[in-house]
């Protein structure tokens, strides 16, 4: 497949991106102790490589890539979407590391997948070839579901806070805003 100079340099920086994540993937995988975590992390695993597989082949091959990316279904976790369920647990860096404790694990791999869903999103946006733009669009997806999964682990377990908007915050801002009448407007 013929790529746009802008495109092969996105796929390129993105496949780089992929050997980070699925090398980190590894070494998660061996080092995780929370069975949860560690089942997240394997299910995970083979869309990554899909991923840096699908890429390869858009680089390589001249009619492009065999298959699509699949997109996996959000999964929910957690039942409150505006309170955890356990106190915020407060963390400090550890300056002397041999090992990776679970919440490291988790905090690495979902900056990680935010990493690339951003650099996925940026590079769709920026895509000519619509086959291209489309399995960004997917790899976005991907990612942002992945990191749908972690970040509701690190919620349950304290690592992560989360708490309703005030009120009065919502009110201020809501105020803010008007609907507009879609009687002129028309959807297509």
């Amino acid at each position: 497949m013929q790529l746009a100079a802008h495109e092969a340099h996105d796929l390129h920086e993105l496949t780089l991106s992929c050997v980070n994540s699925i090398t980190n993937m590894a070494l998660f995988m061996n080092q995780v102790k929370d069975p949860q975590l560690k089942s997240l992390i394997q299910k995970h695993f083979p869309y990554h490589v899909k991923d840096y597989n699908t890429k390869v082949e858009y680089l390589s091959r001249t009619n492009g890539a065999k298959t699509g990316l699949p997109v996996p279904e959000i999964t929910n976790i957690i039942q409150n979407y505006t309170q955890s369920a356990t106190n915020a647990k407060s963390v400090t860096p550890r300056t002397d590391v041999q090992q990776l404790d679970d919440r490291e694990i988790a905090t690495a791999y979902l900056l990680t997948l935010k990493r690339a869903g951003r650099e996925y999103a940026w590079a769709a946006m920026e895509a000519s070839n619509p086959e291209i733009r489309t399995f960004l669009e997917d790899a976005f997806r991907m990612s942002s579901r992945h990191a749908y999964d972690v970040w509701q682990w690190m919620v349950t377990k304290g690592y992560y806070p989360l708490e309703a908007a005030p009120a009065e915050t919502l009110g201020t801002i809501a105020s803010m805003y008007k609907t507009v009448p879609e009687s002129g407007a028309t959807l297509q």
